[in-house]
């Protein structure tokens, strides 16, 4: 079963921890090394399933990997850390393959990097998850409890639920609903379907998504936008979100 991500805090992104998979043992000293100088905790592994050990173990706030791993490579790693956890996952590729790259998604990354990478660039993309991550669903009844009353019955429409036909979206505790049962939604997919239901019926660009679900003015390749529309579409309809051909997506009224 799938469970809820809780972000890291209070306090800086740097407090988070992360775990490092990465086989190179050069690489993943130097990138190690250069996390914690920005205030990171990080754990490694050389491997995909020690990695994949370590995850279950530590639980960390972010998944940094690399796509080629021994025993279990980062696809797989991916693959199977979806099936228990929403932490933001970022991959990285030597190459830059088009596979690689689609792969990773699919597999449910939310962002990906070309090694070798920056240092500066690796922490904003990291950082950027993160603060992303800060979208992820609120129980109800902790925040009933909060304001001294009583959990919200299930169901129950509000001023801060928006309704597109069988989809229903608590904008206060960020909890998603497709015929009254809850979808798992990563940090990342949260945040674009909250970019859609805030212009419903407007097309937003490709750019547009990328500038404002990624959190940094990246000018990448915008198959990091159609892999997670495709993953959302899975989840609350095929037929919620329009594709306008030559212009982007929109969320359908």
């Amino acid at each position: 079963m799938t469970t809820a991500f809780t972000p890291p805090g209070p306090g800086s992104p740097t407090e988070a921890h992360l775990l490092l998979v990465e086989d190179d043992e050069v690489i993943r000293n130097t990138v190690r090394m250069a996390l914690e100088r920005y205030g990171f905790t990080v754990s490694t592994a050389g491997d995909g399933l020690t990695g994949l050990e370590i995850f279950r173990e530590r639980q960390p706030d972010l998944l940094l990997l690399d796509v080629m791993l021994p025993e279990l490579d980062g696809i797989g790693l991916c693959r199977r850390v979806r099936e228990f956890s929403l932490a933001p996952i970022l991959m990285m590729s030597a190459r830059g393959d088009s596979l690689d790259v689609v792969s990773g998604l699919e597999a449910g990354a939310d962002d990906y990097v070309i090694k070798p990478c920056e240092s500066a660039v690796l922490v904003a993309r990291i950082r950027s998850l993160l603060r992303r991550a800060s979208f992820t669903p609120v129980a109800r009844a902790s925040r009933a409890e909060a304001r001294g009353g009583a959990p919200e019955a299930d169901g129950a429409a509000g001023p801060d639920t928006l309704v597109f036909g069988d989809l229903t979206i608590d904008t206060r505790g960020m909890e998603v609903r497709r015929a009254g049962e809850p979808l798992a939604l990563t940090p990342t997919e949260l945040r674009m379907l909250l970019e859609f239901a805030g212009s419903p019926g407007v097309v937003l660009e490709r750019r547009t998504l990328l500038s404002r679900v990624w959190d940094h003015a990246w000018q990448g390749d915008t198959r990091v936008v159609d892999l997670h529309v495709q993953r959302l579409r899975a989840k609350i309809g095929a037929e919620r979100i329009e594709t306008v051909r030559g212009f982007g997506y929109k969320l359908r009224r």
